[in-house]
């Protein structure tokens, strides 16, 4: 169930907190994105207006987790409001397409495959968001399905999984789209392993990824790791260098911004600046120096 996910992170005045510099990060938009309440993933729509992320706790919404929008105005993050495809369910980990037509997320909605769901709504030239739509049963199972990411050329979707086996418990999958839907997913070459893996981003279309990694997301903290793709898979994964990315905290949910592509989005919760349990700050985007063929593109290896 989705509740697992953030079962730790519901303790996070807990954390264990680093040295840092100032230049490091930079919180993302204060008191209007990152409340007193618990902010996860934030995406930035291409054109660089508006900004979308998943909140646990945060009151407004049609209940349970609910996704919220965000406006640049004036230069800086405006107008937050739930957003109307909310459910009475969960609805969390936003990610827009690059093309900045779809926004993608999971939900437990009724009608789904079982378990958290992946979906994706239409942006509708008014910026208003169309119905959810289930993205079928080649990506979703009767597990718990995570963190949709779509590849910069829209044909293949990063996402996470418990429900198509693999290594053990969660693990990252890479689906392609056959022309009617994404199918056919395959385990991340030289990611998964025995522990929890979730929360993915490729970085310079899949010459790197980002992820998160828990012994047990449900019990254990979440750690960010970055890994390097040698043409055949990612190999010699380390944790991303950032203070407050311990092994005893909880950092998750990176998502490259479309609009500035050398900047992540990451979730978790620094000393300072600080705005609740758990903020969205933003960050330099770490080198890849990888190289292609790690399933990212339709052209890879």
């Amino acid at each position: 169930m989705s509740s697992l996910r953030f079962a730790a992170g519901l303790a996070l005045c807990a954390l264990a907190g680093g040295a840092w510099a100032l230049s490091e990060f930079g919180i993302e938009g204060m008191g209007v994105v990152s409340t007193p309440h618990s902010e996860v993933r934030g995406a930035v729509h291409p054109d660089g207006q508006r900004i979308v992320w998943g909140s646990t706790d945060r009151g407004g919404g049609a209940g349970g987790w609910d996704l919220w929008q965000a406006r640049w105005i004036d230069g800086r993050w405006q107008q937050p409001e739930p957003l109307a495809i909310n459910s009475a369910a969960n609805d969390f980990d936003p990610l827009f397409s690059a093309d900045g037509r779809w926004l993608y997320f999971f939900s437990n909605r009724a009608g789904g495959q079982g378990g958290d769901d992946l979906y994706r709504a239409a942006v509708r030239a008014d910026g208003s968001y169309g119905a959810a739509e289930n993205l079928g049963p080649g990506v979703n199972s009767r597990g718990d399905e995570w963190a949709p990411t779509p590849s910069r050329d829209g044909h293949r979707l990063l996402f996470a999984s418990d429900g198509f086996g693999g290594a053990g418990r969660h693990d990252l999958f890479v689906a392609s789209w056959n022309g009617k839907a994404f199918a056919d997913p395959k385990p991340v070459p030289g990611i998964n392993t025995a522990q929890d893996e979730f929360d993915a981003a490729w970085l310079f279309d899949g010459r790197a990824i980002v992820f998160a990694r828990s012994k047990n997301v449900a019990d254990d903290p979440i750690r960010l790791y970055i890994a390097q793709c040698d043409g055949d898979a990612y190999s010699q994964a380390a944790p991303l260098a950032l203070s407050f990315n311990t092994d005893s905290g909880y950092t998750l949910g990176p998502a490259l911004d479309w609009n500035k592509p050398g900047e992540l989005l990451i979730s978790g919760s620094a000393t300072s600046p600080k705005a609740g349990k758990m903020d969205i700050y933003r960050m330099k985007a770490p080198a890849a120096t990888g190289k292609p063929g790690c399933g990212a593109s339709a052209t890879s290896k």
